[in-house]
């Protein structure tokens, strides 16, 4: 499954990073050198927030790979064992800007901590993906090739360790997670979270349609 935030819907929200804004380096590939990340967000940790739904979920993308969590969702997650998450940083919420008649009435602002999805050692399949890639992955560690449209995909036989949430080596962008983990977002009604299958999600902006399959 791959999880993404809800937009338009009751919960969408955005963040934006408040100054100053510390940043160390950017991740990059142990074998080839290539970045496989964005520039690592440092403390402090605050942030303003704009809501354009009616109220503020447990879960909101601030990155790729940087994710606000609620108090509640970050003390289910680690009392019940889960792995693939890490930092747990309290941030501060400077504000939170609403526009329209939402604007008019109050809202609770949850206690919000910073994560990072795990980069994990799973690897998209370079074979029976329908992914286009800008050119051919030529590095077996990174799998980089630069996407620029996904038509559903999958991970290579024996590379998932296990984590409930993670960055697939191929696809360092997205967060898969695991049956138990969506069995957890259900049981605990945890809100601004959806959850795709990785073989129906679709990112094709330019509507190029699915990777052609290899021939026998």
């Amino acid at each position: 499954m791959l999880t993404e935030g809800a937009l338009w819907s009751r919960y969408d929200a955005d963040v934006d990073k408040a100054e100053p804004v510390n940043l160390g380096d950017a991740p990059r590939c142990p074998k080839c050198g290539t970045f496989i990340g964005l520039l690592k967000w440092l403390p402090p940790y605050r942030v303003e927030l704009e809501l354009h739904g009616e109220e503020l979920g447990d879960f909101i993308k601030c990155s790729a790979y940087d994710l606000l969590i609620s108090e509640r969702f970050a003390e289910a997650f680690r009392a019940e064992g889960l792995t693939g998450l890490e930092g747990f940083h309290p941030v501060e919420v400077l504000r939170v800007r609403r526009k329209g008649k939402r604007a008019l009435k109050p809202i609770t602002v949850p206690r919000y901590y910073v994560v990072s999805s795990r980069f994990g050692r799973a690897a998209v399949d370079l074979v029976l993906n329908r992914v286009r890639t800008l050119r051919t992955p030529t590095c077996p560690e990174c799998r980089s090739g630069g996407i620029n449209a996904i038509n559903g995909f999958v991970l290579e036989p024996g590379t998932w360790s296990g984590e409930d949430i993670f960055r697939p080596r191929g696809m360092p962008g997205e967060n898969v997670v695991s049956e138990r983990f969506k069995s957890f977002v259900e049981r605990h009604g945890l809100t601004n979270m959806v959850l795709t299958p990785t073989e129906q999600f679709v990112w094709d902006p330019g509507k190029r349609g699915p990777a052609p399959l290899p021939t026998a």
